[in-house]
């Protein structure tokens, strides 16, 4: 009986199996088109027309530079794609249009993210201060170096920051300070650009949803005109 009601059940999920993937790109789009939108000049009230349009220059010297920047060859080219593909590719996840392809250029962006910018930092985007917490506990349990290098640095910047709190707290105003959210130490690691990374490779597979999604329906369309050619 009980055997039967779980493949039943089973058998009934993938009717709603377009909702993970609905999750999983309403989530990142946003990320995306604000990402996108920040390195363009859309923004700013002061340039207007075609300008608005193109990358802030600060963004592609940021790109060029090899000294304080990632040091990209053709700068102008490259700070310009990236731009248009996280803010258009965002709005193409929300609604859910062409998410197989627009999902390769945007694993693509994350790569690079995290190869020139965030790995250097290691994994994590904010620092855990609480070493008996931080998941890099489990992989010291299997011997792994860097996981308790990364326990040592916990137990650091736990030390820091309880100094930091300390100052705050004898001479400021802490309950204006904290009022918004508490301090943390930003690590800026890989952590966010590989599980965005993650995200865009599921939905690769998956696609971008059954019934939750443009793609389902142009794809339904193709399959019964197909089908009506063939019959």
């Amino acid at each position: 009986m009980m055997i039967s009601l779980y493949k039943n059940f089973i058998d009934k999920l993938p009717c709603f199996d377009g909702i993970p993937a609905l999750l999983i790109r309403l989530y990142l789009a946003p990320v995306f088109i604000i990402a996108g939108y920040s390195k363009l000049q859309l923004g700013n009230p002061d340039v207007t027309g075609i300008a608005s349009l193109a990358a802030d220059p600060n963004i592609v010297a940021w790109f060029g530079n090899p000294d304080w920047g990632l040091g990209l060859p053709f700068p102008t080219l490259l700070a310009n794609l990236a731009a248009w593909t996280e803010f258009l590719g965002g709005w193409l996840l929300i609604v859910g249009l062409f998410t197989r392809l627009i999902s390769i250029p945007l694993m693509f962006t994350m790569f690079v993210a995290a190869t020139t910018v965030h790995l250097q930092h290691g994994w994590f985007a904010v620092t855990p201060t609480n070493p008996d917490t931080s998941p890099a506990k489990v992989l010291d349990w299997v011997g792994i170096d860097a996981a308790k290098a990364s326990l040592e640095n916990s137990e650091e910047a736990s030390r820091r920051l309880s100094i930091m709190k300390n100052l705050l707290e004898e001479n400021g105003n802490t309950d204006w300070l904290y009022e918004t959210g508490n301090i943390v130490v930003l690590n800026n690691g890989i952590e966010f650009s590989v599980t965005y990374f993650i995200m865009l490779l599921a939905l690769f597979f998956i696609g971008a949803g059954r019934f939750t999604s443009i793609d389902h329906f142009i794809n339904a369309r193709l399959i019964k005109k197909e089908s009506d050619n063939l019959s």
